[in-house]
């Protein structure tokens, strides 16, 4: 148990009231929304620099929108999708504009981050990028990104991500183009789309997950499970749902 020493300020006060205070204190300065701010600038790596913008978010001021719109425009799409996100959670409007932007945005750019080993490439890069802006509404998990990811569920480059972020979301709009994807050609994005319907509780969906259960096709990319066996958890868990 703690001990309190009391000391005579005009009245007695325990010191550790005292070091609760300093110490809530300075909590609050370090996660000032302007500190923030100036982390979130000078951080260099764009998942670093997500964890403070959710940070920021938390913090529900809408101040940060100054010191950050001129980012917005950053050549780096990742640096721009992140300052997006903020705007986005923050209810700003512009937030969703530039991320859906990004999913459309075929011009020409410098070398960005999301891109793991290999050479790099302007197609490789706006291939990275689009798949971010996905991972992006998936965090979100706001309604308006379904608007902007059925679309997707067809483009080959972004297909599976698309429906993660669909499951993330968690709108039954997505349920019946999930069901349609379950129809892939590629065993990654019908897992995917497994995932997806599992993730919305989609129990209408059981019939057509049980006709994979023959499916003994992997997927290209993620955990080397086949169709089948992520079928068959998905309805292990669906038949569990009241």
């Amino acid at each position: 148990m703690r001990t309190c020493v009391s000391i005579a300020v005009g009245a007695l006060i325990p010191l550790c009231m005292i070091d609760q205070r300093v110490s809530s204190l300075a909590l609050q300065e370090r996660q000032s929304p302007l500190a923030l701010v100036e982390e979130f600038r000078s951080s260099v790596v764009f998942w670093r620099q997500f964890d403070i913008g959710k940070k920021i978010v938390g913090l529900q001021s809408t101040e940060v929108f100054s010191l950050l719109e001129p980012w917005l425009k950053h050549e780096d799409r990742h640096i721009r999708g992140n300052v997006g996100f903020v705007f986005a959670a923050l209810g700003d409007q512009r937030g969703f504009v530039v991320i859906a932007a990004i999913l459309e945005d075929q011009s020409d750019r410098p070398e960005g981050q999301g891109i793991s080993g290999g050479r790099w490439s302007l197609k490789g890069q706006i291939r990275a990028d689009r798949y971010y802006a996905v991972h992006l509404l998936g965090e979100l998990r706001h309604a308006r990104g379904v608007d902007f990811l059925l679309p997707l569920l067809t483009d080959e480059e972004v297909n599976y991500k698309a429906a993660w972020a669909l499951g993330e979301i968690g709108d039954s709009r997505a349920i019946a183009p999930l069901i349609d994807a379950l129809r892939d050609s590629k065993a990654l994005m019908r897992t995917a789309a497994i995932h997806g319907l599992e993730k919305l509780r989609a129990k209408h969906a059981l019939p057509y997950l049980r006709a994979l259960l023959n499916d003994r096709e992997l997927p290209s990319a993620g955990d080397q499970v086949s169709v089948a066996d992520t079928a068959r958890a998905a309805i292990l868990k669906l038949e569990r749902e009241p």
